[in-house]
């Protein structure tokens, strides 16, 4: 059932398997010139022009189930009501929102559970020229060869496997590799890499590596080379949207990007860079490529996303002291200073109205990013951190009298994280993004992170960022610089992130699982390592009520303190690429689960009938035309998740089903 809230706006749509379905609203479209308008316009379909390819990447069979299910879901004639049906709408919601066959956060295979049999019933309902079948292939060929990749769970288990003492790549379900063993791919990276390079280009992050008659060669995303189709599409739009750039750098910037993408040079692609970090001015602004690397096991390849935004100007006037205080919390920092930037300068925050989100960015949506992810270019030239405004206002109204905090905080915490809960997330995330990211250095000659501390590298980041933000939450600096108002900002938070790192988060992880994912994995490592590290002074006292686990900060300055320690360490690890020590700080503490505890949250959480996880519908634009000509584009809402996934196969599908 739809959930609704203060203007009646529908906030949750439906919710099946563990996945929430939610909306958001973008206030200030309407005021914008229509120029703006034109711009996003094209900016939105060059972001929805590239949704195939982050499908393809995940896995390399992801598109052709993908398709024949939807040309099921058009074309089927049978009964639309019996349980095999539902069942199968179900398993096509979720390879939507998971961008593949593979839980968009575990990683791991989901099966159908609807029968074989039906499956077959309904495939042979169709028409071949209904059916997504290769040049060289039956239907017959198809079905055989699409049964097994969706329902025998011994093909392709993981996406993304990160366990201990496996091969990675071979044990990856995801698209990056093909042939290859993980020391052939690290050998390969390590052959092509200068250690001594000062600007080095992120290499593999827009390739495929593969083995040809026993040859290692990269197949590059551009126009004329993999993913070409949509690619060319995206540069279409892109090329269309320069002509209503707010300003020459940003048309400079636009015109960087499809240097990009049509020659595949990472060099241009670090010129782009450089290009959208100086641009602080435009209010309307886009990420459009192959960025995060957290689908690559080995850290090397961009999973492809885009987000177009304008510029949300009250929040980011509120929130912009936190870029000011940039130098001072470098300065301030508990790391060595050897291991500090000379010049914490040149970090930009802003909060944003999301327009679209697309990718790896969509359905399932961050509210936090800093971007370049390019060392040396976040030393040299800046960063900008961006706060996704809507999204986290939509996950707050969505989450709103759910009982989960009363099901999860003791009585004394609840008020706290009430009054100052959403606040403290806000102040945090900014933290996290700015300051965090855009802090400390690596040594000369140390080499990349993800060169050095490997399949940890992503975990040691996010570990390093969360670090920071948690440590300055509850320095005095914040209240005299206006950004809060009383120190029990902090104190929620911490109460929050103890409490999410030590067992919350565990709702999102089936019984008798580890963790795998990176976020997760540096939660839990600063939650474990601060508990035990403070179990003689029970700086954090875990606490059972009622038959039921809380844990109670009892000491706020002295937890601080430990998490001064543990970025002061972590960041040490990166700066000097200490490999052995972010293996051993990760496995001891960021991926063993309790059972016991665990069982406990399952079944806690089970009695508040919340999903676990969450996505968006995306706000759809509409032009108004005269005489063929735009002349005004207006935001709608779509509420129907099926539809709108059904209309982005029809009109914004631009790669064959098997992506030769």
């Amino acid at each position: 059932m739809a959930e609704k809230q203060q203007d009646n706006f529908i906030w949750q749509t439906e919710q099946f398997a563990d996945i929430r379905i939610l909306r958001y609203k973008i206030n200030g479209f309407e005021s914008l010139q229509i120029n703006q308008k034109l711009l996003l316009w094209y900016l939105y379909n060059a972001a929805l022009a590239g949704r195939d390819i982050i499908f393809d990447q995940n896995y390399k069979f992801n598109l052709i189930i993908r398709k024949t299910l939807e040309a099921i879901i058009i074309h089927y004639r049978g009964d639309r009501n019996c349980d095999d049906w539902k069942a199968l709408l179900v398993y096509m919601k979720r390879i939507w929102f998971s961008n593949g066959i593979h839980h968009h956060y575990s990683m791991e295979k989901f099966l159908p559970e609807f029968s074989e049999d039906f499956f077959r019933e309904v495939y042979h309902d169709l028409h071949d020229d209904q059916l997504p079948i290769h040049a060289l292939q039956t239907a017959s060929e198809l079905l055989e060869q699409i049964v097994p990749l969706m329902y025998d769970p011994s093909i392709a288990p993981k996406r993304v496997n990160q366990e201990k003492g496996t091969d990675l790549v071979e044990n990856s379900a995801c698209n990056f590799y093909e042939g290859v063993s993980q020391a052939e791919a690290e050998s390969f990276y390590a052959s092509i890499n200068n250690l001594d390079d000062e600007e080095p280009v992120s290499t593999g992050l827009n390739s495929k590596l593969i083995k040809v008659n026993g040859q290692i060669k990269e197949l590059v995303y551009k126009a004329d080379g993999r993913y070409g189709k949509a690619i060319r599409r995206i540069v279409i739009w892109l090329e269309k949207s320069k002509t209503y750039a707010e300003s020459e750098l940003q048309r400079q910037i636009i015109d960087k990007l499809i240097e990009f993408y049509e020659t595949g040079n990472l060099r241009v692609f670090d010129e782009y860079s450089i290009l959208w970090v100086k641009d602080t001015d435009s209010e309307v602004d886009f990420v459009n490529g192959f960025i995060e690397v957290y689908g690559d096991p080995l850290g090397y390849h961009g999973s492809w996303q885009s987000v177009v935004s304008i510029r949300d100007e009250e929040a980011t006037r509120r929130f912009s002291l936190i870029s000011e205080l940039a130098g001072w919390c470098e300065l301030n920092s508990p790391i060595a200073k050897e291991h500090k930037r000379d010049d914490a300068q040149g970090i930009s925050y802003k909060v944003i109205q999301v327009i679209v989100e697309s990718g790896d960015n969509a359905p399932s949506s961050p509210i936090g990013v800093n971007l370049p992810n390019a060392d040396w270019i976040r030393s040299l030239h800046g960063s900008k951190s961006v706060s996704l405004g809507n999204i986290e206002h939509s996950y707050e109204m969505a989450s709103r009298n759910t009982g989960s905090i009363e099901a999860f905080y003791l009585p004394e915490q609840q008020e706290r994280v009430r009054n100052f809960g959403p606040l403290a997330s806000q102040i945090h995330t900014g933290l996290h993004e700015v300051i965090g990211h855009g802090s400390g250095k690596i040594l000369p000659g140390v080499g990349t992170p993800k060169e050095t501390l490997k399949s940890y590298s992503n975990t040691i980041e996010e570990a390093r960022a969360d670090l920071v933000a948690l440590y300055f939450m509850l320095d005095d600096k914040l209240i005299e610089t206006g950004l809060i108002d009383s120190d029990e900002v902090g104190k929620a938070e911490y109460d929050s992130f103890m409490l999410n790192g030590m067992m919350r988060q565990l709702v999102r992880v089936e019984a008798g699982k580890q963790l795998e994912e990176s976020h997760m994995r540096n939660r839990q490592l600063i939650a474990m390592w601060a508990y035990e590290k403070g179990l003689s002074e029970k700086i954090v006292e875990k606490v059972v009520l009622d038959g039921k686990t809380f844990f109670r900060i009892n000491d706020y300055p002295r937890l601080r303190y430990l998490f001064g320690m543990l970025l002061h360490e972590i960041q040490r690890i990166k700066s000097e690429g200490d490999y052995e020590a972010a293996r051993n700080l990760v496995e001891n503490y960021g991926v063993k689960v309790d059972s016991v505890l665990h069982q406990e949250v399952l079944e806690r959480w089970k009695m508040l009938n919340i999903a676990p996880f969450a996505g968006f519908i995306q706000p759809q634009l509409n032009t108004i035309k005269t005489d063929g000509k735009i002349v005004d584009v207006f935001v709608s809402y779509p509420d129907d998740f099926t539809a709108q996934m059904m209309d982005y196969g029809r009109y914004h599908s631009f790669l064959s089903a098997m992506n030769d």
